[in-house]
């Protein structure tokens, strides 16, 4: 688990919204992952009602996968 919050933050977003994420890809895509090699970033800014927001997106190549099936889940 990472000591620094920064880090730690992603890194809880991700437990809470992997799952769901995980379905969304998988609902639009068909089975599949996002590429993490094939793969771009962009940081941002955005205001909501007059704070600062950190606006993230994760733009990765969708690669098809037939998962066997104990790996399923």
């Amino acid at each position: 688990m990472p000591a620094d919050p920064t880090v730690y933050r992603f890194y809880e977003a991700l437990q809470v919204y992997g799952p769901a994420l995980k379905e969304l890809i998988h609902e639009q895509f068909g089975d599949g992952i996002m590429s993490a090699i094939n793969f771009k970033l962009d940081i941002g800014r955005a205001s909501h009602d007059g704070a600062d927001r950190v606006v993230i997106t994760f733009d990765g190549k969708f690669l098809p996968c037939n998962w066997p099936s104990d790996r399923a889940a």
